[in-house]
């Protein structure tokens, strides 16, 4: 018998350390889905001065289909700020025509990485389109477009792959921006944590099982906030710069970005209250921290503003960015016998679910377990304070607890306050009662989807809005017990991919929301949110690994029919008097030397005549020995700036454009080129571009 026994130990040893994986159909693809580059509002900051006015780095789609020959699931991190319902009913329908009975709302997860230097205007309630002066078709055409042409790249190129996981600590990368709301949940629980915010990075690695690289998935929780609320550049930010590095050393420096077939997701995750601007928020006045619970200065918010590492904003976004692309890399680089192989089927489980109708069972202190309801959507206070990341407006602070006539008078000109929803958002203080708002169609969501997909010994829980850090916590503990309790064995693990499929704000902790700093006025469901997404979340996992069908849940709206434009289009373009489109205004300096800037400026069109996508509006090129030119960069490289400003109210405008001449880079003879359409004032556009004198780059 004792041989017997040592036997089956060594034999389950032998399974979990040196397991032969599952192998999977695999596909990835990658598509542009860069916005309009001039004159509309940026998502994320809530800051209406904020327009688009160029392309630092662009916007892209990543998608990864997994398969195990029964199941099929599609996971796509966007470099966009959030996710919306109509985004993703618009990708399904078209999604469902292309290939029938193939992909649905259940087995695609669209999530977002959270860049807040996107163009806005395609969310389709009416709280997210308020500083986008309503909707932006085009907006929302280069993120559908862009999100279903990545899943068909995928889909076409489906092979047989491995999947490995891995996970390892980044430490300086990110700090709480609400330590105050952090130290009010239960000091036991927050024993158990060395760090207030998630330090734990986690990466899938696919491999072909010839052996040939296909791409990674890597979450982090860090928002994408480095570049700040003064910027005018479309940029994919810190995780989208990280992709950039990664795919960049993969498929090579020849293959421009958004091109090879290499892909490298740096996704969001539960960053709620987590902050890129490592060196925190001070004074900028006197140079003194702020106050810890308001983050005031004086009693300004306004004054009081986190800082990131580098010397400005794209030194900034480039450290946070360079530091989660070289622990992915050491994570990558890994020999695949050192990481752990994903075994396993694959599965998903979908719901839509009344937000504010959902009931749940809480632990009061008096009464025991209680059964309670959700609230209709509120935003509190201290929402219109804005973050240390991006303060708001006015004299809104955070931590703000009690109401103020003046904007009760403010919020009320909208619809007042019902004493139900006041009671059940205590002890947030209502300032936009957004579910009583109706004109001219829904402000907030209340039919929310929940998903969670399984890839072998992985969950992926795919929510709706922004996580906090202990938040974040608890749904994964949760979610892992009830896999193991369940059937699931012990080795599950979960990851959050945030702000998916639709947006909700933000979900604190019942302790955090009492404090109501930013977050926790901006969990709109109120105080019990967490404890609703705790329960759905594991009625989703419970389903999956018991095989239970779940209904489907209540039909969202689909308001595409019922949005609102007021933003102007454009016109018609003009030169100046003897100028023609296309022209060089500013040529470079004929000679630079690495590290230093290389400017140029022409006679443009409006970036809204054209995206660009798959494009670009300015290349880098290199004079090669044979004479002919070769592109070393496009609008889409860290190291390029392309700036559009208009000159003039009749249609003039000129295009501005950088190159940062690497430190490595070689010597020789470049030139610059820009492209664009303009308008005519009988509405056609027309391609132009043109092209500077040569320069040359030396030691």
């Amino acid at each position: 018998m004792e041989f017997f026994f040592h036997l089956i130990v060594f034999a389950f040893v032998f399974h979990v350390c040196f397991a032969v994986p599952s192998v999977y159909q695999v596909g990835v693809g990658i598509a542009d889905v860069t916005g309009p580059a001039a004159d509309i509002n940026m998502m994320g900051y809530a800051q209406p001065a904020q327009k688009s006015a160029g392309i630092h780095t662009r916007q892209y789609s990543r998608t990864f289909i997994i398969d195990d020959e029964t199941r099929r699931v599609a996971f796509v991190s966007v470099d966009c700020a959030l996710m919306d319902q109509v985004v993703k009913t618009e990708v399904v329908r078209r999604l469902e025509s292309k290939f029938p009975g193939v992909y649905s709302h259940k087995n695609v997860v669209l999530s977002g990485t959270h860049t807040h230097s996107g163009p806005g205007g395609y969310l389709q309630y009416v709280l997210f389109l308020v500083t986008s002066k309503g909707w932006v078709q085009q907006s929302f055409d280069a993120l559908v477009d862009g999100i279903v042409k990545s899943i068909d790249i995928a889909d076409g190129n489906m092979q047989s792959a491995n999947i490995y996981y891995s996970k390892d600590i980044l430490v300086d990368a990110n700090i709480n921006r609400s330590p105050a709301s952090y130290l009010n949940n239960p000091a036991p629980e927050r024993a158990k944590y060395t760090y207030n915010t998630d330090k734990d990075m986690v990466q899938l690695k696919f491999v072909s099982t010839t052996g040939q690289p296909i791409g990674i998935i890597n979450w982090y929780a860090v928002h994408c906030t480095s570049m700040n609320n003064t910027n005018p550049f479309i940029s994919s930010d810190n995780k989208g710069y990280a992709g950039l590095l990664f795919e960049g050393v993969v498929n090579g420096a020849d293959i421009m970005p958004g091109k090879g077939p290499f892909v490298a997701a740096f996704a969001s995750s539960n960053l709620g209250d987590v902050s890129p601007n490592t060196m925190g928020a001070k004074c900028i006045d006197t140079g003194l921290p702020c106050d810890f619970v308001s983050s005031t200065c004086n009693g300004r918010t306004q004054k009081c503003i986190a800082f990131g590492p580098g010397k400005d904003m794209v030194d900034s976004t480039r450290i946070i960015g360079e530091k989660q692309f070289q622990k992915a890399w050491g994570m990558y680089e890994k020999d695949n016998s050192e990481l752990e192989a994903l075994e396993g089927p694959v599965q998903y489980a979908h719901q839509f679910v009344d937000m504010p109708n959902y009931w749940v069972e809480i632990e009061d202190p008096v009464n025991g377990p209680t059964m309670t309801k959700l609230c209709k959507p509120a935003m509190g206070y201290s929402f219109a304070a804005g973050t240390t990341d991006g303060p708001g407006a006015f004299d809104f602070t955070q931590g703000t607890s009690s109401e103020n006539n003046f904007w009760n008078l403010v919020g009320s000109a909208l619809v007042k306050p019902s004493e139900e929803i006041k009671q059940c958002h205590s002890p947030k203080p209502v300032l936009l009662s957004t579910g009583e708002i109706t004109w001219p169609y829904d402000w907030h969501p209340s039919i929310v989807e929940t998903q969670v997909l399984r890839i072998g010994q992985l969950l992926i829980a795919a929510v709706p809005g922004e996580f906090t850090t202990m938040a974040g916590r608890r749904f994964r503990e949760a979610l892992n017990s009830e896999a193991s309790n369940n059937g699931g064995g012990s080795n599950i693990k979960t990851v959050i991919a945030g702000l998916s499929n639709v947006y909700t704000h933000y979900v604190t902790t019942f302790e955090e929301y009492q404090v109501q700093r930013y977050e926790g006025a901006s969990t709109i469901y109120g105080p019990h949110t967490l404890s609703a997404h705790l329960d759905q979340y594991k009625t989703l996992t419970r389903s999956i690994f018991k095989n239970e069908t779940l209904t489907a849940g209540p039909t969202p709206p689909f308001l595409l029919d019922k949005q609102i434009s007021l933003v102007p289009g454009v016109v018609f373009d003009k030169p100046a008097f003897n100028r023609k489109f296309g022209d060089c205004l500013v040529q470079p300096y004929p000679f630079v030397r690495p590290n230093e800037t290389v400017t140029a400026t022409f006679v443009a069109g409006h970036p809204r005549n054209n995206l660009m996508l798959d494009n670009t509006f300015m290349n880098v090129e290199a004079k090669q020995t044979d004479g002919s030119w070769k592109v070393i960069r496009t609008d889409a490289h860290f190291d390029t700036f392309f700036f559009w400003e208009r000159t003039s109210g009749v249609g003039q405008s000129e295009a501005h454009l950088r190159w940062i001449v690497p430190g490595d880079n070689p010597e020789g003879e470049y030139r610059i080129s820009h492209f664009g359409h303009y308008k005519n004032i009988d509405g056609s556009t027309v391609p132009y571009n043109g092209t500077t004198q040569s320069f040359t780059v030396g030691a």
